[in-house]
C-alpha cells in the first residue's frame, strides 16, 4: 500500500486557489507534529502567520512555492527565497514520513542549482533538523528569534550541491 501511495505523489506549482488549504496544512504541521519541541504558546504564535490568509499567500506568491499532491489533492508545500534558501517545507501530519518533504525538498534543490545556487540554506526548526541533517545539512548557527510575541529556537543550516554526482 505504501509503493502505491509514493506513485500517486505529484509535484506542481503553486496556484492562488491553494492558499487556503496550504494555510490549513501549516497549521496542522505546526500543531501536529512540532509539541515535542515547542511549547503550546510557541506553536499558536508560529501557525498565526497563517491567519491573513491574504499575507500567507502573498509571502507563498513572493517565493518559488512547489505543492506536493496526493491523488491531485494537496499535502504539503515547500518555498524557495532568492534562489538558495528553503524558506518553509510543511506536510500535512496525516502524511508525514511517507516520502513527500524529501520529494519537495529534492525539488527545491535540484530548481535552485539549475538557477546557479553552489549551496541552499535553511533555518531548521528543532523539529525539522534531523530530516535536513539526513540530507547532508550542517548546522552553522543556532538562533533564538521573536516570532509573535514567543522566543522561537531553530538552526541554520546549509548544504552545498556542487559536486553532487553527474549531471
Amino acid at each position: 500500500m505504501t509503493a502505491q501511495a509514493a506513485l500517486d505523489l505529484a509535484l506542481r506549482p503553486l496556484l492562488p486557489t491553494d492558499v487556503p488549504l496550504l494555510a490549513q496544512i501549516y497549521r496542522a504541521s505546526i500543531e501536529e507534529l512540532t509539541a515535542d519541541d515547542y511549547s503550546q504558546e510557541q506553536q499558536e504564535a508560529w501557525a498565526s502567520a497563517a491567519d491573513d490568509e491574504d499575507a500567507f499567500g502573498k509571502r507563498l506568491a513572493d517565493r518559488l512555492t512547489i505543492v506536493a499532491t496526493l491523488d491531485g489533492t494537496p499535502i504539503g508545500f515547500a518555498t524557495l527565497a532568492d534562489g538558495r534558501e528553503i524558506d518553509m517545507l510543511f506536510v500535512h501530519p496525516e502524511v508525514a514520513g511517507r516520502g513527500a518533504g524529501t520529494m519537495l525538498c529534492d525539488a527545491l534543490e535540484k530548481l535552485a542549482k539549475a538557477r546557479g545556487a553552489t549551496r541552499v540554506t535553511t533555518d531548521a526548526s528543532d523539529t525539522a533538523l534531523s530530516f535536513f541533517e539526513r540530507r547532508n545539512y550542517v548546522a552553522q548557527q543556532r538562533n533564538a528569534v521573536l516570532f509573535g510575541g514567543q522566543w522561537m529556537a531553530h538552526t541554520t543550516m546549509h548544504k552545498q550541491l556542487t559536486g553532487e554526482g553527474p549531471k
